[in-house]
């Protein structure tokens, strides 16, 4: 089992940048892919950036040029950051970590981001 804590989030202006962390303990050699999810109000929750097995990123079309995902092994955990920058209102979201750790999806708790224009 892995366990997954999120840092990071909260209140910006438009144009500022945030940094969100997780931090996923456990067996780490049993995680496949990473990555960062959010939901708006109102809406489903997407992908934002991943970083699969393979260790190529992805990024949803809307954050591309303004987010970059990072991910770092420290002995028995996995730290994988999002830095956001040129935040937008639309941005606005709780965003989820996400692990897939041996074939299973898991979860952070969620953290709020919120733009203002």
């Amino acid at each position: 089992q892995v366990q997954l804590v999120e840092s990071g989030g909260g209140l910006v202006q438009a144009g500022g940048s945030l940094r969100l962390s997780c931090a996923a303990s456990g067996s780490i050699f049993r995680i496949n892919a990473m990555g960062w999810y959010r939901q708006a109000p109102g809406k489903q929750r997407e992908l934002v950036a991943g970083i699969p097995s393979s260790g190529r990123t992805n990024y949803a079309d809307s954050v591309k040029g303004r987010f970059t995902i990072s991910r770092l092994n420290v002995k028995n955990t996995v730290y994988l950051h999002l830095q956001m920058n040129s935040l937008k209102p639309e941005d606005t979201a709780v965003y989820y970590c996400n692990v897939n750790y041996s074939g299973a999806d898991y979860w952070g708790q969620g953290t709020q981001v919120t733009v203002s224009s």
